[in-house]
Parts: structure tokens; sequence; C-alpha cells
């Protein structure tokens, strides 16, 4: 029996945001967050209207809820309202602390919201100056900093569309992304750090100049006002701010964009994925409100950079009045509990990370006793499934009494289709339940909702405010349609291989197109993870499906403790746990050491191109992946040869 790790109080049930709402809309008072989420996606209109006005949206609704269109993603919500996002965001005008900065090297820089909104409005009318426009792109190769938010905020206020990209991207992977959009300005900032070295951005630039000919200025700031780097002839970020404010706020359609994020392009070109406004101004203030419980005057700490969707999300905190908090750097430097270290002091309320942290901790042994982690309520996980034995880990090291919620979605929606919620228990290795007001269900391949146990596709049966608007530069659609409705007809499909249980929770198993296919039976990698991580001597694994005699065979690839080789006794060890708690199809055919495992710069495994190059294949974007020099390793592998 799976019992549960954590069960909200009756109190905290009582108490919470999500409560507060059933009240709001009549909803027959009930814990069942079940009967909830059904109740919203058996009546979507009411929903999202009632939740556009109990979470106080600033703009003009419209009379018009949903306008459906027999074709899924043709579908508008609230196709008649008026909204700017900036406006929604800067709500707030006192002198407390709106955005905290902290950077590996131990500076601390913060801004309060009256600063924030100042900033914001002088620099928008600076844009506005340089003649940008509604619709334009501003392209950002950028830190993690105070900076980036006010640019961002500035370009959404106009209605220029934002686009952001790590500085940990090398030139041609800025290059493969920013092309694309044709931007008109480049934003950027003189160095960042990370893992103790100083990185210089602006030697990058000059390069990413020559391959895009439509940027015509570059902004930068200075990464440290105290420690100046020379800007050579670009415009400085601080006499931008040398101007006159504007304060008028331009209400644009729901679905205007609001930025463009890219796919990993692990395989390919990066799909330039673009959002709308309202769509995400919604979705987020749902997923902080009625599923983390957040409210007005609390702290949110997500470890992002300005690449991946967790940094939309989070700047989209700021709308339930909370402040957030940065940090720019390693994850665990100069030392292992720097972000912990970093709840405690600002008493955080809100903590964020990827899976991989919580599993880096687990595997160094890693016990928070020594820190006060009284503020913290919830802990989010997300980046990749969470191993049962990482849910068990933070409840016996990092905190007893705190809401653990593994969350999932991606940056097609930059949100969530599963995630946590306070009506409901935690389970080890479980997603609590569906997003409110999103129909997600599990399919077979015949397209039936599977049942309860049985492992399936993610989909979405109805149109959701958060589908991309479109793909940039797809004019026909066509990239769109096959990204999402090519299996399933006129259904959403992620892209997930997952599983409903018993208690209307979910488990994620792994990326479809990583599912692996011995003898025509389907099975997730996670499945396999989970069994690998939690052995001692192995810190991380990778799994992958191999062409073989007309068949294909696992191959698992693993980094151990210390270096240590995997010999005949350990390679047994390993085959015969997989084979006990999984199945026998499950065992790999071959265990082999590697010195690392290849990951996007988001901390995604790289399963598909790992498979591809055993399998022979070309890998055409390198530049995706954070360290490109680990997939030497697997290529010509004498014990994989055919």
């Amino acid at each position: 029996m799976n019992k549960p790790l954590w069960q909200p109080s009756q109190k905290l049930k009582q108490d919470s945001i999500l409560q507060d709402f059933c009240k709001f809309i009549d909803f027959p008072s009930s814990d069942s967050f079940k009967e909830l989420w059904q109740w919203s996606v058996k009546n979507p209109e009411e929903f999202w209207s009632k939740f556009w006005d109990y979470s106080k949206i600033i703009g003009d609704k419209g009379s018009e809820i949903i306008k459906k269109d027999k074709i899924f993603n043709k579908s508008k919500f609230f196709p008649d309202s008026k909204l700017n996002y900036a406006e929604n965001i800067l709500k707030k005008k006192t002198n407390d602390i709106a955005i905290n900065f902290l950077s590996e090297k131990g500076f601390e820089e913060h801004i309060t919201w009256n600063h924030l909104y100042e900033k914001v409005c002088k620099f928008s009318n600076y844009l506005k100056k340089m003649s940008l426009k509604k619709g334009d792109r501003v392209a950002a190769y950028v830190p993690n900093k105070i900076e980036t938010i006010i640019c961002f905020l500035a370009c959404a206020k106009n209605g220029i569309i934002w686009s952001s990209c790590s500085p940990d991207f090398g030139a041609q992977g800025v290059v493969d992304r920013f092309k694309q959009i044709e931007p008109k300005v480049l934003i950027t900032s003189d160095y960042y750090f990370y893992n103790g070295k100083k990185i210089n951005i602006l030697d990058k630039v000059d390069e990413v100049l020559k391959q895009i000919p439509s940027i015509k200025k570059v902004i930068v700031y200075n990464y440290n006002k105290k420690e100046k780097e020379n800007l050579k002839n670009f415009i400085d970020f601080e006499e931008t701010l040398k101007i006159e404010t504007d304060e008028s706020f331009e209400r644009f359609e729901f679905n205007h964009p609001i930025y463009i994020l890219f796919s990993s392009g692990t395989t390919g070109k990066p799909k330039c994925i673009t959002h709308g406004t309202g769509n995400v101004i919604i979705e987020h203030n749902k997923e902080f409100m009625l599923h983390c419980d957040i409210r007005d005057n609390e702290k949110l700490f997500y470890y992002t950079t300005t690449g991946w969707m967790m940094w939309n999300w989070l700047v989209g905190g700021l709308a339930t009045g909370s402040s957030i908090f940065l940090f720019d750097g390693a994850p665990v430097y100069p030392k292992i509990d720097v972000l912990l270290e970093y709840c405690q002091n600002k008493k955080i309320n809100l903590f964020g990370v990827s899976a991989k942290y919580i599993d880096h901790l687990k595997n160094e042994n890693y016990n928070s006793k020594n820190l006060d982690l009284s503020s913290i309520k919830i802990i989010t996980s997300t980046g990749s499934p969470l191993a049962d034995e990482s849910f068990k880990y933070v409840y016996d090291n990092i905190k007893k009494d705190v809401h653990l919620a593994s969350i999932a979605g991606g940056t097609d929606l930059v949100g969530c289709l599963v995630l946590g919620n306070l009506f409901s228990n935690v389970h080890k290795g479980e997603i609590q339940g569906q997003s409110l007001g999103i129909d997600v269900d599990v399919f077979t391949d015949e397209g039936k909702s599977a049942v309860d146990g049985d492992k399936g596709e993610l989909v979405v049966k109805q149109p959701f405010p958060s589908m991309p608007v479109k793909f940039w530069g797809d004019d026909d659609g066509q990239k769109y349609h096959k990204a999402y409705f090519t299996r399933f007809k006129n259904i959403w499909h992620h892209g997930d291989f997952i599983e409903r249980t018993n208690k209307n929770g979910f488990i994620m198993r792994g990326r479809s197109d990583a599912t692996l296919n011995p003898g025509g039976v389907r099975i997730g990698t996670s499945e396999i993870y989970q069994q690998v991580e939690d052995i001692d001597f192995i810190t991380e694994g990778l799994v992958v499906g191999q062409d073989y005699d007309d068949d294909v065979r696992i191959i698992l690839f693993v980094t151990t403790k210390n270096n240590q080789e995997i010999n005949d006794e350990k390679s047994k060890l390993i085959k015969s746990r997989i084979r006990k708690n999984c199945s026998p199809k499950h065992v790999p055919a071959i265990i082999i050491k590697v010195p690392e495992i290849p990951r996007t710069k988001s901390g995604k495994i790289v399963e598909l191109a790992v498979r591809k190059i055993i399998n022979g294949e070309k890998i055409n974007n390198k530049e995706a992946i954070a360290n490109p020099e680990a997939l030497k390793f697997f290529e010509k592998l004498p014990q994989l040869k055919l």
C-alpha cells in the first residue's frame, strides 16, 4: 500500500485559496479535487470567466469567453478582451521589495515595486523612441538578473515580442534561435559567472551580429555595477533610463504575442513557440493561486536560467503580489546548499528546482538539519520525473512538513498539465492531479481513455487558453499541426508517456519519442531510471533502444560514484533489481559506464541524441546540448557493434 508521504491538514484545506475559490463559484463544499477538476472541464466558459474575476485581472474581459472552432487550436479564448501584461504585473506601488537577486559570487541587489514600475516605464519609452512598435521582436542573450526582467516588462508594456536565451549558449545556438524571428534589437550583459568562472558574453555577441542582419542596435547592462567592463560601442542600459517615464498602458488582444520560447532543438532546428499575452496571465495566475496557494506578499524562488520556461513562469508570479527571488550561477556553487541557504535567509515560501537537483542532493547524502526552512510551504520539482526515492528523500532530509509538488507541462504551454493541489495527498512518485480547466486524459494507442494503472499518451481533449498562438514563421500552421495533432485527430498529443493511478495521480514514464520497444512492448525510460538511480554506487543513468536483429535491445549507460567500474557482480545486481521491480522486458542487454551524461541547457537528459548516435545517425544540432563533448564517448562503441 502506497501510504501518503504528506497529507494537507483540514485547516490547510479550509484556509486554502482553492477552498476560497470554491466558495466564490458556489461549488458544493467538498475537498475532492477530482470533482472540482471535472466541473472545471465540463464548464470551461464558467470556470475561465469566473477565474478571470477571482484573480482580478486588469483589463476588459469582453462578452464572449470561448469562440469555438471545429479545429482544436483555432478556438479562441476571450476573443474580444483587451489587457496589458505589464499592467497586471506592476499593479503594486509600494517600497517593498519586488525582486531580489543573488549571484553565485555572493553579491546581492534588489528593487522595490515603485522603482520597478518607474524603470519599466522609462525603458518602454526608450524603446518607443527607437521606433520599435507593437509586434516587433527584441532578443535577449542574458543572465538571470533584475535588468533582464525590466527589459522584458518594458517590451510587454509596448506589445513588443520578447525572446530570451541564457548566456551558456554558444554563438551558433543563439543564431539558430534568434535568426528565425528577425529581432531588431539585442539586449545582453557584459559577462556572467558559472561554477566560479567569469565568462565574457560580449565576445560571443560579435559573432551573433555577423549572422543576424536584422539586429540594428545592441543594449548592454553591466552584470555588476561596481565592477564594470567596457561595453564596446554598444548602448549602455543605464543611459536608456535617463528619459522621462511613459505611464500609458495600451491594452492588447488576449492572443497578442508576448514572447517566443524555443524547443530544445536536440534533433533539428528549435521550434519558435509563440505565446499570447492573456493566455499566460490567466494560466500563471491559476497555477500560482489555485495549485500552489500563493498569495499577496509571499516570496517565490525558482532556480532557472533565462532560457528555460520556468523563468517566464517565475516572472508571472509577480502578478499575485508576491516578490520573486533570482539566483544566477551554478546551483551547488560555492557550496552544495547555496540555494537552500538563500531560502532560509530570505524566508522563501515557494522553492522550485529541477528533479535532477534533488537527485544530486540525494546522491550526496545531503541533510538540511542545520538550516531553518520553516518558511517553505511548497517545493515544486520539474524538468524530468521525480523518482520515488527522491520524494522520500525530500521528506526525510529537507523538510518533513512541506507540500512537495512534482509538476509537468512544458515550453509548449509555458505552464503545467499536471501539478499539485492542496486537496490531495502526496504519494511517492506521483503528481497529484490535473490542471484545473484543462481536459487532461491518458490515451491508449487506439485513442481511447486508458484505465487507471495502464500507461498511455498524455493528451488534452478540449482547447485550453495556454495553447501556443502559433509557431513563428509557420504561416500555414503545418509545423504546429504536426507537433501536436498528427497522433490523434483534433486532440492535443503532448508527447509524454504517462500513467494515471487509482488516486487520480499521475506518474511520468518518459517522453513518448524516447520510449523503448523491445519485443513490441512499450517501456517508459523513467521506469528504468527509478530502479537504477536508487542503487548506491550509481549517480545517474541514460537508457536508449538500439536497433538490433529486427528488434530493439535496451542499452543502459551509467555514471558511478567515485568513478567505480561496473564489474560482472554490479551488472548482475542492476539487472536483477530491474527484473524484480519492473519485468524481464525492462532488463538492459548491455550496461556501459560513461564519464558524463549529455543533457540540454535546462538539465534534461538527451536520450534521442544518444539513440541517434548509437544507431549510426547524424546529430545536426549540438548547440542545444550543455555538454556536447560528452556525446563523443557514444560514437563507435565496440560493445555496440552490430
